[in-house]
């Protein structure tokens, strides 16, 4: 195993869950060399931006370089925001697992209601509103999407484009200037606790690519 030289790894959670959900994650990317973290952030409650920030702040505070990202979900995509926004954080890799940097169907479709609108919270329906990055392309950013459709995303949004992991659709997931996109038979809950998911994350921190075929 090509081990990391003790480089830093921050895991940012996605809606409605906390930095706890990231454990089983974190011990297997510490067992490849790493030193990691797990963010906690509120996600219904507080804007993007002003997530961002925060997380901007946490990065800061480790004083690493490079320090690698990794995001589930609403968590890749506050990591894509934060990273527009002025900062002087040593950026290694990024690693974004089923955000649905394009749009989200299934978040669209929630809104529709009240109470969905609610539930999906200020970040998200600040995402929904609001222009996409244009500068990821200066970082070293890899995605990893589902095709295995189980979902609540199915259950809101029963004709949700295929392929998709039950609540992201794989053409969402893209980013310009992506260095590589691999799609894997995960669903988009499944991804935090995948063998399959966390041996690519470790690829991509590694090298840069992931291992396809």
């Amino acid at each position: 195993m090509v081990m990391a030289g003790n480089e830093q790894v921050v895991l940012v959670h996605g809606l409605w869950m906390n930095g706890a959900v990231m454990g089983w994650m974190a011990r297997r990317i510490a067992r490849a060399g790493y030193t990691v973290h797990c963010y906690t952030y509120p996600s219904v409650r507080l804007s993007m931006a002003e997530n961002a920030r925060r997380l901007a702040a946490f990065c800061q505070s480790l004083g690493a370089r490079p320090l690698h990202l990794v995001g589930h979900s609403l968590g890749g995509l506050l990591i894509t925001r934060m990273l527009d926004e002025p900062h002087r954080l040593g950026i290694g890799r990024v690693v974004l697992l089923g955000a649905p940097f394009v749009d989200s169907f299934a978040a669209r479709r929630l809104s529709r209601v009240r109470m969905g609108c609610v539930a999906v919270g200020a970040s998200v329906g600040e995402w929904l509103q609001g222009a996409r990055s244009e500068t990821l392309a200066n970082y070293d950013i890899g995605v990893i999407a589902g095709r295995r459709g189980i979902g609540l995303g199915v259950v809101m949004a029963p004709d949700l484009p295929a392929p998709h992991d039950g609540t992201v659709c794989v053409s969402e997931t893209h980013v310009p200037g992506e260095h590589d996109h691999i799609v894997l038979p995960v669903t988009h809950t499944q991804m935090v606790i995948s063998v399959l998911v966390v041996r690519q994350v470790c690829e991509f921190l590694r090298h840069g690519r992931f291992a396809h075929g």
